[in-house]
């Protein structure tokens, strides 16, 4: 969708991977290396064989303090993730790598995010509507949450959404 907002044509290919990476790794150097991974995976998709198409990936993390804040597990874990980051500012980091043949370009953006205090109704209202499990730091800012919860944001709104487009645009460009 942000893609298609820059008017910019691709095509979606999923390949699941794995977003694990080595422990020590600098935070801000974390979702670089499962972007990357994710790239070189989807560079071996079959509808891909015998091109040579230019393949971007990003991968999205929140970051409370120095603690990486993954995905819920579940409804309970997402309850507590949300009252965690409640009240306080946080880091979200979007990694993206951008490959062509054994040309490579990789780089991550930060956003500051905000939180004003959310109430235990608040956070189980939006937990329970929209279920936002598949998202890093159990929330999605374009969603509910991000409407009333966020006081403010420091940095590219579309960094949190987990696709910093206008710098990808600006790499895309001086890839070519």
């Amino acid at each position: 969708m942000l893609l298609e907002w820059a008017e910019i044509n691709c095509t979606v290919m999923v390949k699941e991977t794995g977003e694990t990476y080595p422990e020590g790794l600098p935070l801000v150097s974390v979702p670089v290396h499962i972007a990357r991974n994710k790239a070189l995976a989807a560079r071996s998709l079959e509808a891909l064989q015998g091109s040579d198409p230019i393949i971007v990936a990003a991968d999205t993390i929140v970051v409370l303090g120095e603690e990486v804040i993954g995905k819920p597990r579940d409804r309970e874990d997402a309850i507590g993730i949300l009252k965690r980051l409640s009240g306080k500012t946080h880091r979200v980091i979007t990694g993206v790598a951008i490959l062509e043949g054994g040309k490579e370009i990789v780089f991550a953006d930060t956003t500051e995010v905000e939180f004003y205090e959310l109430t235990e109704q608040q956070i189980m209202f939006y937990v329970d509507k929209y279920q936002p499990y598949d998202k890093a730091g159990a929330y999605a800012i374009q969603e509910w949450i991000g409407v009333i919860g966020i006081k403010s944001i420091r940095g590219d709104f579309y960094n949190v959404m987990g696709l910093p487009v206008s710098r990808l645009v600006n790499a895309l460009n001086d890839f070519r």
